[in-house]
């Protein structure tokens, strides 16, 4: 296994541009190839997820091309596909698999849907269970409520219904991606739905950035808080014709933390992201001011400067940050107490299980961590261990969280450190840009 070892740190400083947020990339392509109309995205992430909705777009018969670095023009095909039959390769990029499976499942043809073996563990029969009330018609090739699927024919009538004919009902607390999908497929149905959450909505910024997008295409969602959602009959995707991808927010906050434990007089400068993001990931710069950090915003950037003296461990709900709640597990090093994070439940069925696996790789450099359903509590030690070598269970997150260990002063080895190619692949490239020796 390829290793990489991190040298001790002290200080960071300079200006990091972010790559482009994968949540926003692969929503837009998928919409983009949904539309009446062509449209050019800027800024797009160039990383292993966005790869396969890329190849599973060509594969449908999207026409794609390449205009410009990190940039690409999409001919949408009106809610109608060119490709009736294909079997398609999503990796574990859950951002192309679930909205792929609700809008293949709506639009009518022959489909099989699978991913490498994490990806057949990660459930997914909460949306097929949506989908079937919608009239798709799904079967699981291999264990029931698991990915690879196959999909035939919808029985949805062709007439448009203005009258929603019934409630969809889907659970709101195993994965936001669910939602998501059934939001951006149900208009291609032409049909009037509603839309029930059942349960506590999680990880709500991420349906605000479905319904962001669904608007910027031409339609608009109406909601009842976050309980009921109403799709519009006979309604179409209309291309923005330009559209640019913010810089990634969850990967802003590795470099916050960064910049909170160790940035230099200047402080580091993050460009791509700001207040007004529609990422909701944006607000973990509003918890790291609780832990000390002091933020200052700018039109398209963000500046962090280092924190005075120890962090102070926080007590948090991190539903509305769950990706970026990563980062706080292991700024809980840097702490003065015990750090709580709360309700997230889902990162059981991310990439890993990754409270087990924040959990076993905190106790690797001497934190003392208590782990539960939904929680996590860490205590850091009086002194970090060094040279701990981190198993990152091709998790791009797990190996960029712990690169953060290296500026408390001691390396650190990060095992399989290419897995951070699925949303940002030349991470450890622009780490060592910001270190300052």
């Amino acid at each position: 296994m390829e290793q990489l070892t991190l040298k001790p740190a002290h200080q960071v400083g300079g200006t990091i541009k972010l790559p482009g947020s994968k949540s926003i990339s692969n929503r837009t392509l998928l919409l983009a190839a949904l539309s009446e109309g062509t449209t050019e995205i800027r800024d797009l992430l160039a990383s292993d997820d966005t790869a396969r909705m890329l190849e599973a777009l060509e594969t449908l018969g999207v026409k794609l091309e390449n205009i410009a670095e990190n940039a690409v023009r999409v001919t949408g095909n009106g809610g109608h596909l060119a490709v009736k039959k294909a079997k398609l390769f999503l990796g574990n990029a859950g951002t192309a698999f679930r909205p792929l499976t609700a809008a293949l499942a709506l639009l009518g043809g022959e489909f099989e849907l699978s991913g490498i073996p994490r990806m057949h563990e990660r459930p997914i029969g909460d949306l097929v269970d949506a989908l079937r009330q919608a009239g798709a018609n799904i079967d699981y090739l291999a264990n029931e409520g698991y990915p690879p699927l196959k999909i035939s024919p919808a029985d949805i009538q062709a007439t448009p219904n203005t009258q929603p004919k019934q409630s969809i009902k889907i659970r709101g607390d195993v994965s936001s991606q669910f939602l998501t999908a059934l939001l951006m497929a149900l208009p291609l149905t032409k049909q009037a739905f509603t839309i029930e959450v059942v349960g506590e909505l999680i990880s709500k910024p991420y349906i605000e950035i479905t319904l962001n997008l669904m608007a910027r295409f031409g339609v608009q969602i109406k909601r009842d808080g976050w309980e009921r959602f109403y799709i519009p009959a006979d309604t179409n995707y209309l291309s923005p014709k330009h559209i640019y991808v913010e810089g990634d927010a969850s990967s802003a906050s590795y470099f916050l933390a960064a910049g909170m434990v160790a940035a230099d007089k200047q402080g580091l400068k993050i460009e791509g992201v700001s207040k007004d993001s529609i990422q909701g990931d944006i607000k973990f710069a509003d918890e790291i001011v609780k832990m000390g950090a002091e933020i200052e915003y700018g039109a398209n950037h963000v500046l962090v400067k280092r924190a005075q003296g120890k962090l102070k461990a926080i007590d948090l709900d991190c539903n509305h940050i769950p990706d970026a709640a990563m980062t706080l597990a292991v700024l809980a090093l840097f702490a003065d107490g015990t750090t709580t994070l709360r309700n997230i439940a889902s990162w059981r069925v991310k990439e890993t299980d990754r409270i087990s696996a924040m959990a076993t790789e905190l106790r690797k450099v001497g934190a003392s961590v208590e782990e539960g359903v939904d929680y996590i509590k860490v205590t850091p030690p009086a002194k970090l261990t060094a040279n701990a070598v981190i198993d990152t269970y091709d998790d791009h997150r797990m190996a960029m969280c712990f690169s953060l260990v290296s500026l408390a002063g001691v390396p650190v080895v990060i095992n399989d450190p290419k897995c951070v190619g699925k949303t940002f692949p030349d991470y450890f490239d622009r780490f060592a840009g910001i270190v300052q020796s």
